[in-house]
């Protein structure tokens, strides 16, 4: 209950959330760096000839950032699974569909990332595109582009309901900080304003910047404190315990004798 193993060692549950915390410190990391250094100094938006010369001018910075978005989601994903473990004693069925959420957010925005590297192809002047003039491969470049960032906001409503879920677990949990919990309930609200995607563009600016704050603030308490571990250990038990004689209450209550 207490431990995981990972290649045949015991992992406690306070390593275990220092490893949660380097990775979603890893996935911020890459995720800034292919978005903000490769896609916002090679994509210029509306104007699909100079986006077409930056990525085939800048071709190895393009396909680095193709790489590192693919960092990105295997870091992610393996969070996602250590949290699932971590908030299991808050409650499982919730932490279970947190997972299930935040690996469709995961799919989503990995299946996007194939229209990112496609303008590579488009671009590279294959034979089979060769009935097309350069100005409609590059408007097809962009377009896939786009499409791209419109499947990452799409996963972005998908992280939102996690981030609830996972705030919702935090703060019924008694071996984390309440106030961790609040900030990725509060954070998770936000990201959920995509499922109108105008709104969500146009406060872009302020909900990544509180929920940095959140995630920095959940990072840096994973890397330092870990969680408690007694209270998580006494959590787990007095989960498990309620799972083990729910069916043998529900056997032997007076309900079910008297059928």
């Amino acid at each position: 209950m207490s431990t995981a193993v990972i290649k045949g060692m015991e992992v406690s549950p306070r390593r275990k959330a220092r490893i949660a915390g380097a990775l979603y410190l890893a996935t911020i990391v890459t995720g800034m760096f292919a978005e903000g250094v490769v896609s916002g100094r090679l994509i210029v938006d509306g104007n699909a000839a100079a986006t077409a010369t930056n990525i085939l001018t800048h071709r190895g910075l393009f396909q680095l950032g193709f790489a590192v978005y693919l960092i990105e989601m295997a870091c992610q994903i393996v969070m996602t699974a250590l949290f699932y473990d971590l908030l299991k004693p808050a409650g499982r069925s919730v932490s279970l569909m947190a997972a299930y959420l935040g690996f469709v957010g995961c799919v989503i925005k990995s299946f996007s990332r194939v229209f990112f590297i496609t303008p590579l192809f488009v671009l590279g002047g294959t034979h089979s595109l060769s009935a097309f003039s350069v100005e409609q491969l590059q408007a097809l470049a962009l377009l896939l582009l786009k499409v791209n960032d419109r499947g990452a906001a799409m996963a972005l409503v998908f992280f939102g309901f996690y981030a609830l879920l996972t705030g919702y677990l935090i703060l019924r949990s008694s071996f984390l900080p309440w106030f961790l919990g609040a900030l990725s309930v509060l954070g998770g609200l936000g990201w959920l304003s995509f499922l109108y995607l105008p709104l969500g563009y146009r406060l872009f600016p302020y909900i990544a910047a509180f929920g940095l704050l959140g995630a920095i603030s959940l990072i840096f308490w994973l890397l330092v404190f870990g969680v408690n571990e007694q209270r998580w250990k006494e959590q787990a038990e007095r989960a498990e315990s309620a799972r083990i004689m729910s069916p043998v209450a529900r056997m032997t209550s007076p309900e079910t004798v008297l059928r």
